[in-house]
């Protein structure tokens, strides 16, 4: 295949993990800008914010009309990664490129298996603000430091952390990937990243179309279906970015 056509197909994938589960489409997007389209790790996770910001808004917009946003928790939870999304994508940029993409593979594979367990995280009645900060604090840091979204932590932070019932915290999470990618990038806006745009715009193109029909997909398919299928595919590229990044 030519690198147009992987691009197209890449981006189609990940805009559709997002668009459906809120989660999965940045953690496929880095490995799939480096092993398919031969973007440098920095500069992979560099366009990874910007395909997450533009497809997380897409989908967000689609979650919003159906009424699945809960708008003043996801600002809430947002807010409190703010601040270490910036911090985390300043540092990124002296990290050593066989460090990040080990890095990314060791979150890559607990994310896999997260995402293949059946059960569903059980809603929480109670709100705790110091864990409610500190979950929002983690995922802004991941965001920041690796160029992903963070919604495979994001959802089920939501539901145990902030007691978002399950049928709006993939929407409310796409708030939140919102909020920490545009930080993370602004903070990386000084680096000297080369960013191939001859074929970031193929793929943002079909992630974003992905993202809209992500969010149809959802209701036709049941989550779990969905989960494990992305599930085994984020458990895969750990692997393969983990084997890379020693040998």
């Amino acid at each position: 295949m030519t690198p147009l056509v992987l691009a197209l197909l890449a981006g189609a994938v990940a805009g559709l993990s997002l668009g459906a589960l809120g989660a999965g489409g940045s953690i496929l997007t880095v490995p799939a800008l480096i092993y398919l389209l031969g973007y440098s790790p920095a500069a992979a996770t560099t366009a990874s914010l910007v395909v997450v910001i533009v497809t997380s808004v897409t989908a967000l917009v689609a979650h919003a009309r159906a009424g699945a946003v809960r708008w003043r928790a996801g600002l809430v939870f947002a807010a409190a990664g703010l601040l270490p999304a910036a911090v985390a994508g300043t540092l990124s940029a002296r990290v050593p490129e066989a460090m990040l993409t080990l890095v990314f593979a060791a979150l890559a594979a607990p994310a896999g298996l997260h995402m293949l367990r059946r059960r569903t995280p059980r809603e929480n009645g109670t709100v705790s603000g110091v864990r409610a900060a500190g979950a929002g604090a983690g995922l802004g840091a991941v965001t920041g430091f690796l160029g992903v979204g963070g919604g495979f932590l994001a959802v089920p932070a939501l539901v145990t952390v902030l007691a978002v019932p399950m049928s709006a915290a993939v929407g409310t999470s796409l708030l939140v990937v919102t909020a920490n990618a545009l930080v993370a990038l602004a903070a990386r806006a000084h680096t000297a990243v080369h960013l191939d745009l001859a074929l970031l715009p193929p793929f943002l193109a079909t992630a974003v179309l992905g993202a809209w029909d992500g969010r149809r997909l959802a209701a036709k398919v049941s989550a779990g279906t969905l989960r494990r299928v992305f599930g085994a595919v984020l458990l895969t590229v750990a692997v393969a970015m983990g084997a890379t990044a020693v040998l």
